[in-house]
């Protein structure tokens, strides 16, 4: 069987109710609500880690961000870290990279683009967050690249530049919005591909990620009166402190615009006779809480931080299908070495989700998740509950895990599903929440190695 092309189209910092397959109710995303019609949505999918950096590089290696190194912002992926490009190339695939990296910068601490600092004990700094990559930093990315470490410093909403595989740098202009200009390089590779083996492409947008050094969302010019009569989400409603109120409408915007370039990439691939014959992926890293649950957009439990999109289009699948078994960022690179016809290597914990959507086989629906800079912190997504810990007095931003932690966050998601009442210190949960300290060490230990003693409260 011929190998089928893969494009990855990877948003950043999208909740999964801005799609309309998701229960959104404006016209924002028809373009995926016809992906996910023609191909299959999973309803339950769940980041690793609610902040960028380190759910890439769980993106590329289908290692957790502590098996990586990469626990935090401004972390280098360890270049013996055998990527996702690595494997497909290596099988015959023709890989490319176009869009945001962040993967290729330690210990910079440039302000308002990452939270580290270097420390004493946190190695060399090594800078490429606003120049030309070196390919030795690309995660085996070797035969197309538009790229740049950090999108958001070297590019705005409308203008902006990055690099290309010479390290020669593309600019567009200040009248061409961000996405728009990653979209048509995309196009354009499809556009021209004319090798025989198959193509690996994956897309890094920004947006809908806000605007680091302007502090707000940047959406295509109107979004704000296009999209100001938005109903509030249920989760974002109660809480007045948010910026929700002035921001959604230009987040809504960002994303409407990522619909329209997935139609536009949709198209391409038609055009160009591969669609038979082309798995298309569509996901965000996390999402955003809208300063609703502390000072900024995630790095928190809650499902407006942890809770994704995931939608796959693939030929060989039956169409519109509709999976509530969770789906994980833990289970990317596995589907798509399977899709190569790659075996998955033992030491990665995901599931190849075509076992799900063409084997019908089932999942455990418990999702595991590492919360890193705003603390050191770990939870667990069950059908039922969310639970989490923290580490007391340790910062998120110099310590990767903990010995100790302590009970932070109980919720009902059957009767609370915008997870408004804490419930970690009542009583009357004592045996819910024992069983699931124990489900919680056991990720811990499945993934970490190490059990942890945990502070019940």
């Amino acid at each position: 069987m011929k190998k089928p092309n893969i494009i990855v189209i990877f948003s950043d910092q999208q909740r999964w109710d801005t799609l309309g397959c998701y229960g959104q109710e404006l016209p924002v995303t028809p373009n995926l609500d016809e992906l996910a019609n023609n191909g299959v949505m999973f309803t339950n999918a769940f980041t690793v880690n609610p902040v960028c950096g380190p759910t890439r590089s769980t993106m590329q290696t289908g290692l957790y961000p502590t098996e990586t190194g990469c626990f935090r912002n401004d972390i280098i992926l360890p270049e013996d870290k055998k990527t996702v490009a690595h494997f497909l190339s290596d099988e015959g695939y023709s890989v490319g990279y176009v869009g945001k990296w962040h993967l290729a910068s330690n210990n910079t601490a440039h302000e308002g683009f990452v939270v580290a600092a270097p420390t004493e004990s946190s190695g060399e700094t090594i800078d490429n967050c606003f120049t030309a990559i070196p390919k030795q930093y690309r995660g085996g990315y070797k035969d197309f690249w538009v790229a740049s470490d950090i999108l958001e410093g070297t590019s705005h909403g409308y203008g902006g530049f990055m690099f290309d595989i010479d390290g020669n740098k593309v600019s567009w202009d200040e009248d061409v919005y961000r996405a728009d200009f990653l979209t048509d390089l995309t196009t354009d590779y499809i556009d021209n591909y004319e090798k025989e083996k198959p193509f690996f492409l994956f897309l890094s947008y920004l947006e809908p990620h806000h605007q680091n050094d302007r502090k707000t969302y940047e959406g295509p010019h109107g979004s704000k009166e296009k999209w100001s009569d938005f109903k509030v989400p249920g989760d974002l409603e109660p809480f007045v402190n948010g910026d929700w109120a002035e921001e959604y409408p230009d987040y809504l915007g960002c994303c409407h615009n990522l619909d329209e370039n997935v139609g536009k990439i949709r198209q391409a691939v038609k055009d160009k006779g591969l669609d038979d014959n082309t798995i298309i992926v569509y996901l965000s890293d996390h999402g955003s809480h809208f300063k609703t649950r502390n000072g900024e957009y995630k790095r928190s439990c809650h499902d407006s931080s942890i809770r994704i999109p995931f939608i796959i289009y693939d030929p060989r699948a039956k169409a519109g299908q509709v999976i509530d078994d969770h789906a994980s960022i833990i289970d990317v690179v596995p589907t798509l070495l399977k899709a190569a016809g790659i075996n998955v290597p033992s030491y990665m914990q995901g599931q190849p989700l075509q076992d799900l959507y063409i084997d019908n086989a089932s999942k455990d629906n418990v999702s595991f998740i590492q919360i890193s800079e705003s603390q050191v912190g770990r939870a667990i997504r069950t059908e039922k509950w969310t639970y989490s810990v923290s580490a007391l007095d340790q910062s998120g931003l110099l310590e990767k895990d903990s010995e100790v932690y302590q009970e932070e966050f109980l919720y009902n998601l059957v009767d609370d599903p915008y997870q408004l009442e804490n419930l970690v210190c009542n009583s009357d949960y004592k045996e819910i929440k024992s069983d699931l300290k124990n489900i919680l060490l056991e990720e811990i230990f499945r993934v970490e190695g190490k059990r942890p003693k945990i502070i019940e409260v």
